[in-house]
């Protein structure tokens, strides 16, 4: 779209150590805020910083690993800012989602999405750090509103803002469920099938969940998943980066 790509993200896939031969796949997506090439700085800071600190990391207690590496993320973000003009102000979205064994950890700051598809159902595992969507959970407005409110950009957490961003840890199941249970869900042991998909929100603003479900449901296999996902927010006029990454459970 002769945009400047502000998305990164990195997929790592090792053994926690040499005395500990579990397997264990990261994934984690960030996109990035500001002008003059400032969010592609960001979101490659981000990116580059938390999966470092995850790799280097033993993996005992993955969302304590998570949360340390956002905010040291947002920290090399935010003094970069400071020291740089052009790039004031800019900062960075991130999705994380671990799989350690059969187990998965997920950790978010912003709009950036992680969803789960297990037996042809599928549910948004994170939670946008919107104003749209406190308006939605305060009922100011309708959920159907929310796509084309004028604030729907407006988020509320980031990386390299000055106060270190709460990196939120709730893993939600059902949508009914509440923060104590959103958070008791981490750990969750996956099944053969099961699909996860992390994305910028150059998809969700351009594909409907229902629509990304069926098509994660109706293709051969992973690629083509994110082949068509990518082509079908392109054709709609994708305006924004659109970034994918699909892990598929043997």
């Amino acid at each position: 779209s002769g945009k400047n790509n502000e998305d990164r993200f990195a997929v790592l896939s090792h053994r926690l150590s040499a005395e500990d031969p579990t397997p264990s796949v990261f994934a984690v997506l960030s996109d990035g805020i500001g002008g003059h090439r400032a969010g592609e700085v960001a979101a490659e800071l981000a990116v580059d910083h938390i999966s470092q600190m995850v790799a280097e990391s033993n993996g005992r207690d993955p969302l304590k690993i998570m949360e340390e590496a956002i905010h040291s993320a947002s920290e090399a973000i935010a003094h970069h800012s400071a020291s740089d003009d052009e790039r004031h102000g800019m900062g960075a979205t991130c999705a994380c989602a671990w799989v350690v064994g059969d187990k998965l950890y997920i950790s978010f700051v912003g709009d950036s999405r992680i969803y789960f598809l297990r037996e042809g159902r599928m549910q948004q595992l994170t939670t946008d750090h919107t104003w749209v969507q406190e308006a939605v959970e305060k009922k100011i407005i309708q959920a159907e509103d929310a796509r084309d409110h004028p604030n729907v950009h407006v988020i509320r957490r980031y990386l390299g803002s000055l106060k270190l961003p709460e990196v939120d840890i709730r893993l939600k199941l059902n949508d009914s469920d509440n923060s104590v249970q959103a958070q008791k869900n981490q750990g969750l042991a996956l099944q053969p099938e099961d699909i996860l998909l992390l994305c910028s929100d150059g998809l969700t603003d351009m594909v409907w969940a229902d629509e990304i479900q069926k098509t994660l449901i109706e293709s051969e296999n992973p690629k083509a998943a994110v082949q068509k996902l990518v082509a079908q927010a392109n054709e709609r006029g994708g305006h924004d980066n659109i970034t994918v990454i699909l892990i598929s459970i043997p």
